[in-house]
């Protein structure tokens, strides 16, 4: 696992939790969505988070907004606590379609937004086209998604030097090499486009992300699709990976705007205070 660890993309570092609990006004299974926000956000976490530590600060900005918010854990691997989204990504991607199908039950609405981070950016994609979810998803705003494959700064070449690295991990934790540039899941995911028809799409990456790179294969390619770099809307910010997903304002405030495109407001380096 210590090589698995080099072809990780996303890392962690906030503290970790397991437990899934109604904090801060999110995961409240009694919540009814407003005419102001319509539909359920369900927020995916990346790879080696959970469905608290990668949320803890964006999941109540937005139940703050007046959303209601839902999140939930993946690819959880045997014997490995609290570090998830290691599995095989199309499984994870069944895994959130049982989420999300348990929020429409829950709130009424019909369909749910989604927010993902790094791997969580890119699962919606595999849920969407291969797992029927395309008529329950109104829009996906990825805070840098893995969308095309990472070669985390040219680590993922250890795959092939070292030998029988790919083969070991791929057995133990398929949810890292799933996500390396070149891999069978990503070609199948990315066949024939990156978008289905009648979901609109936010990426929202920054120039320093270490992690999913090159930082530009974030971005997708198709109708309904808006690309945004954080240093475009602020140029000082400096986020890397996992901050741009767990901290950083103005990415959340562009992510919000996405939420809400009828009443977004321009994301800038005020955001970082607001």
């Amino acid at each position: 696992m210590a090589v698995g660890a080099a072809v990780v993309p996303t890392a962690a570092t906030a503290a970790p939790s397991a437990e899934r609990t109604v904090t801060s006004g999110w995961n409240d299974y009694s919540c009814k969505p407003s005419a102001a926000h319509p539909r359920p956000v369900v927020l995916v976490h990346g790879t080696l988070e959970n469905s608290t530590s990668n949320w803890w600060a964006f999941a109540p900005y937005l139940v703050n907004r007046g959303y209601c918010v839902f999140s939930f854990d993946y690819g959880k691997l045997p014997g490995i606590p609290a570090f998830y989204g290691l599995g095989p990504v199309a499984k994870s991607a069944e895994e959130l379609a049982g989420d999300v199908d348990k929020v429409l039950a829950a709130t009424g609405a019909s369909k749910v937004d989604i927010v993902g981070h790094s791997q969580g950016g890119m699962i919606p994609r595999q849920y969407m086209k291969f797992n029927g979810g395309a008529k329950k998803v109104n829009a996906l705003v990825g805070l840098a998604p893995n969308n095309h494959g990472t070669t985390l700064s040219g680590i993922t070449k250890l795959l092939d030097i070292v030998p029988g690295a790919r083969g070991v991990i791929s057995a133990t934790a398929p949810g890292l090499t799933d996500q390396v540039v070149g891999s069978d899941f990503m070609k199948r995911l990315n066949e024939g486009g990156d978008t289905v028809p009648g979901v609109r799409y936010t990426v929202i990456a920054t120039r320093y992300d270490e992690v999913v790179t090159p930082y530009e294969t974030q971005f997708l390619s198709g109708p309904n699709v808006r690309n945004v770099t954080v240093q475009d809307l602020c140029p000082v910010d400096i986020s890397m990976h996992l901050t741009v997903g767990t901290i950083d304002r103005v990415a959340f405030h562009e992510a919000a705007n996405a939420l809400d495109p009828a009443n977004a407001t321009p994301a800038n380096c005020a955001s970082m205070v607001s």
